[in-house]
Order: structure tokens, then C-alpha cells, then sequence
């Protein structure tokens, strides 16, 4: 015979799994209520999802209290719909050959397209200034109110005066 043929052996039938237990039939739990947040994620994979009635043993009324409970969970935002796993890639595929190691290159000058919009800024903005055109911008005041120690009060402003008049 042949050194790679190999007879298929029959598989062994008479061995059956032992059926799992509930949870709910463990612990005695005659109810499923869906404030009990422990209990119900023990009845949810990592993903966030309704395990099945093989994996936690449940029997069919036990799991439609249970898928219930978690729905009403979910709407009243104490479970969530889903959960996101994010795995991190193995540093030999974010390798690459080419690269040198360092620091990242900073760029010296903007990119092209936003170097002509900042000329026409600064074109715009500056005005032309000619012999005759100077102007000499006035120093701005800040008023303030008077003071209690002030010698002036606020009825006898001088403003008040030149209109009352």
C-alpha cells in the first residue's frame, strides 16, 4: 500500500456532549429583569451579541426572556448594540525597508496652492501710502466711570451742561 492512503476510522456516535445547565436554572432565578446588567452580559458574547441557546444552555422560554431583557436594555441605553474591537497590526507589516528611522520631515514652505491665496492677502490688505495720503490714526480712550472719591459727580457731567443749556 501506498504511504500517503490511510484507512478513515469510523467516529465514535455513542459519545454525545452532557447537555449544558442554564445559568438561570443554576441560580435559581425565576425572573429576568432587564435593570440586572450583570446577569444579562453574561448572556452577551465580547461583541455584544445575544448568545445562543446551545452556548449558554437556556431552554426556549428561558431565552426569549432573556433576548428580551437585553433588548429593553439596549433602548433604555444600559447595554450596548454592538462593541468594537480593535486589534493592533504586528510591527512587520507597519514596517517598511525604505523608511529611515527618525523623526518625521517638517515641511519648509506651504503647499502651492495655499501660497498664492496668502500673497493676495497681504496685497489686499496693506494700502498704498502716498506723500499726501498719510494719516495719523488718533489714540483710542477708554471712558471709565467715575469713581465715589471723584471730584466730579455723575449729574454734574460737562456734556450735561452744554445740553441743558
Amino acid at each position: 500500500m501506498a504511504k500517503g492512503l490511510k484507512k478513515a476510522k469510523p467516529k465514535d456516535i455513542s459519545r454525545r456532549r452532557k447537555k449544558k445547565v442554564s445559568v438561570l436554572t443554576q441560580e435559581g432565578i425565576g425572573y429576568v429583569d432587564w435593570k440586572d446588567i450583570n446577569l444579562l452580559r453574561r448572556f452577551m458574547s465580547d461583541r455584544a451579541k445575544i448568545r445562543a441557546r446551545q452556548v449558554t444552555g437556556n431552554n426556549q422560554q428561558q431565552q426569549k426572556e432573556i433576548a428580551r431583557a437585553i433588548k429593553n436594555a439596549r433602548e433604555m441605553a444600559l447595554l450596548p448594540y454592538n462593541n468594537r474591537i480593535t486589534t493592533q497590526r504586528s510591527a512587520t507589516r507597519m514596517r517598511d525597508d525604505n523608511r529611515v528611522e527618525g523623526p518625521a520631515p517638517q515641511p519648509t514652505a506651504p503647499p502651492p496652492g495655499m501660497r498664492g491665496a496668502t500673497d493676495m492677502d497681504d496685497e489686499l490688505e496693506a494700502p498704498e501710502i502716498g506723500d499726501d495720503a498719510l494719516v495719523a490714526e488718533a489714540p483710542v480712550v477708554e471712558e471709565t466711570a467715575p469713581e465715589a472719591g471723584d471730584e466730579q459727580s455723575v449729574d454734574a457731567m460737562p456734556d450735561d451742561e452744554e445740553t441743558a443749556s
